[in-house]
Parts: C-alpha cells; structure tokens; sequence
C-alpha cells in the first residue's frame, strides 16, 4: 500500500464512488468495487481498507430508506450470519489470495444459478412474473417469506454464506441480493432491508478485521483518501433509483453479481 501509483488510485477512487452508487441503488454491484480493490491491492489487505468505505456506504444508504427495512426477515437472518462470519474468519487464518478469489467467485456464480432456477419455478407456480408490483412495500410481494418459498431453510442457508462470504472478501452483498430477490422483495424494501443489514452486519466485523491485521494505520490512512468519493456515487444513486424499472432492477442486480463472480474467478 506504500507503493500505490497514481492510475492505481484513481481506480480505488472510482470503485469507492461506485459503492456509494451500489448503496443506494443497486446493491449487487458493489462487487465490482470489491475486484477492482482486490487487483489493485492484496486481496486479504483489500477487505481491511473497504470495510471502512462500505460502513460509510452503509450509513449513507440507511439515512435515506432507513424506513422501508424489514425487521422481520433481519432478524431471521442474523443468527446464520454470525455463524458465517466465524467460518469465514477461521478460513482467513490460512487462506493466502488465490484461494479467496476463487472461492468467493464460485460461491456467487452457483449462487446465481440457484436463485435463477427458483425463480423461473415461482413464475411457472404463480403463472406471473416475479418482483412485479407495487414498488413501494417494504416486505416481500408475497407478504410472507414462507409463501414465496424462501423460509427458514432458505433465510439459514443465504445467511451463512452472506456472513461467510462478507467476512473474508465483503462480498456479501450479492448472497443478500440474491436472498432478497428470491424472496420478493420491491425495491425500496430490498434497499432498506439492505442497508440495516449491512450496517450491522460490516460494524460487527470491524473487531475481526482489526484482530487479523487487515485494519491498521495504514489502512485507515488510504481509507481517509477515499471516503469522500463515496458521498457523490451515493447522491448518484438516490437519484437513479426512482428511474429504474423493477424488472430492470433484478436484472441489473443478477448481471452485477454475475460479472463480479467472474472478475473474482478470472483476475
């Protein structure tokens, strides 16, 4: 990080403008700033010096649809979560940066696959398109998770591999988009469950990160250099949300996660 060039920088303050953008309008490309920090810097090194950027995302994205979360599904989620940041800090113990690329690239790709195949079975079951309808509900379109075939099982499932997933690369935004997605979820609901969830979930990774050496004065450093980029992709964001389509939305949110997976597997 001491050596890091101009056009290097330039890169990393792109990619913070886009997490602002990915905050508060479409949250599954937020993983194509993950790839850009993770080819500019180390890739363990590289979580340490986003986690602050996305904390500030994270506030950011809260202030704006800090009413449109549901607390339900939150808290559904948590428990598997905590047991995934776990796993994933065990795994950062011996992990060098091939093997978290390519795991957390393989991860978003099948899990993109499995969200796809689920959809396409709710849409062939309810004989209408999924993510249609009124914009502005808060919880899924079903009005119950159960209903739309994303219960518990489910909520356990996307929440060990979202805290895992979070943990080592923070790449957990796609696992939860996806989750989101395949629940139901409109967008003001997706965009206030996300961003209560990710506030919670990145300020509770701070003492992990800091107790393995991925956030340091070094770090924080690069971190104070980048931060206010995020303020203008943030603004960027809130004012394309409301312009974006719903099913466009999905669309953009499955294409991201699927470009970000292979960024991941390919850099």
């Amino acid at each position: 990080m001491d050596t890091i060039s101009l056009w290097q920088l330039a890169a990393l303050a792109a990619a913070s403008t886009l997490v602002g953008f990915s905050k508060t309008a479409v949250s599954g490309a937020n993983t194509i700033s993950l790839a850009v920090f993770a080819a500019v810097l180390p890739a363990r090194e590289s979580t340490g010096v986003l986690l602050p950027i996305l904390i500030v995302g994270d506030l950011l994205a809260v202030h704006v649809y800090r009413r449109h979360a549901h607390w339900p599904t939150l808290l559904r989620l948590f428990p598997a979560v905590a047991v995934g940041v776990v796993m994933g800090t065990l795994f950062l113990l011996w992990a060098d940066d091939a093997a978290v690329r390519t795991s957390i690239g393989a991860i978003l790709l099948f899990m993109t696959g499995v969200t796809l195949w689920r959809r396409r079975i709710a849409e062939k079951e309810t004989g209408a398109e999924a993510g249609t309808g009124a914009e502005a509900d808060t919880g899924p379109a079903a009005g119950d998770e159960a209903a739309t075939g994303t219960g518990r099982t489910a909520a356990r499932g996307y929440g060990v591999l979202g805290g895992f997933t979070t943990m080592v690369a923070n790449a957990g935004g796609p696992v939860m988009s996806l989750y989101l997605l395949s629940a139901g979820f409109r967008k003001l609901g997706f965009l206030g469950t996300s961003a209560w969830f990710f506030l919670i979930l990145n300020v509770s990774k701070v003492p992990f990160s800091v107790g393995l050496g991925l956030i340091d004065a070094r770090s924080l450093l690069l971190d104070a250099c980048l931060l206010l980029f995020v303020l203008p992709g943030a603004y960027l964001g809130r004012v394309c949300v409301d312009r974006i389509n719903q099913k466009v939305f999905d669309r953009i949110v499955i294409g991201a996660t699927v470009v970000g997976g292979l960024q991941l597997l390919l850099v």
